[in-house]
């Protein structure tokens, strides 16, 4: 079963917390916004770690350098298709932009022709309450397990 690896990058500024989601690109996500949201992520090569696998995918869907240290590991969470998904989170400064995106090919099944267009198309920071309407469902435990991460630290 594959294995994907994804930052979420939060700031904390005097107890509001905001984290730095992203948009799925194309056109199926195009007109859709809540529940349309992930943590920049992507699959982990055979020959890669998951925490290597998780700074590069950040940076190629963000354009966003991540830093070399000060992360949280927040665990995996597990999609209905069987996928694992290990996210470690760091702190941002609330004032990171999203840059640009990795492309993506496929085929469009109607025309025949290739169809390209980035990952993501958008990302940038969210409360956690609004976060937790525009994430997958699948992400809200990260959410839970970032926010007991930081009352504890």
């Amino acid at each position: 079963m594959k294995t994907s690896a994804g930052l979420l990058m939060y700031s904390n500024n005097q107890g509001e917390v905001k984290v730095f989601i992203a948009h799925h690109g194309g056109p199926f996500w195009k007109k859709k916004d809540n529940g349309a949201w992930s943590i920049p992520k992507g699959e982990v090569n055979d020959d890669e770690n998951t925490f290597e696998a998780a700074k590069r995918e950040f940076f190629e869907e963000t354009g966003i350098a991540p830093p070399k240290s000060g992360y949280l590991n927040l665990g995996s969470v597990k999609l209905k298709s069987g996928k694992t998904i290990h996210v470690f989170a760091f702190e941002g400064t609330n004032k990171e932009k999203f840059i640009s995106s990795n492309s993506v090919e496929i085929d469009n099944k109607r025309t025949g022709k290739k169809i390209i267009f980035p990952e993501v198309d958008k990302a940038e920071y969210f409360s956690l309450g609004e976060a937790r309407l525009k994430l997958h469902p699948v992400y809200l435990e990260i959410i839970e397990r970032l926010e007991k991460a930081l009352q504890k630290g």
